[in-house]
């Protein structure tokens, strides 16, 4: 689904990802902040247009670019255990701090919300963890 948001124009290029951090305080006198914050916090979204129009912003430099955006899908690394049907409940536990790990992302992805529940879309390949744990690459959707 194409969302239309705003992105600061010198960052605004077709098919740059970026992730959404959330509503900032700057904003909230903002006539335009419903626009700027339509999207998932932490999730990752790829510019596929970038319409003709621009609106002055004080928190970017220079202009905000209307620009359509594509939800990126949720891809994390989970345990194995944990995969018994269609859904799965994330709960997070200690969170890895080994920075090195091929996986850290898959693992530490900032978009789970601790204590929900996502429907698995697809199970793919195994992620080696030098910690040991038996995970799966996985692509989560909202419940």
């Amino acid at each position: 689904m194409t969302l239309v948001t705003l992105i600061g124009e010198k960052i605004a290029k077709e098919d740059n990802e970026f992730i959404y951090i959330g509503p900032n305080n700057d904003c909230r006198n903002c006539k335009l902040k419903t626009v700027c914050f339509n999207l998932k916090p932490g999730r990752k979204y790829k510019i596929a247009k970038i319409r003709d129009k621009r609106h002055s912003c004080s928190v970017h430099e220079g202009n905000t670019a209307v620009v359509e955006v594509i939800e990126m899908p949720l891809i994390v690394a989970v345990e194995k255990k944990l995969i018994d049907g269609n859904t799965i409940k994330i709960e997070k536990k200690k969170e890895c701090r080994n920075i090195g790990c091929e996986n850290f992302e898959l693992c530490n992805n900032p978009s789970l919300q601790n204590e929900k529940t996502y429907a698995i879309k697809n199970v793919y390949d195994t992620a080696i963890c030098p910690m040991g744990y038996e995970l799966k690459r996985v692509e989560l959707i909202d419940q």
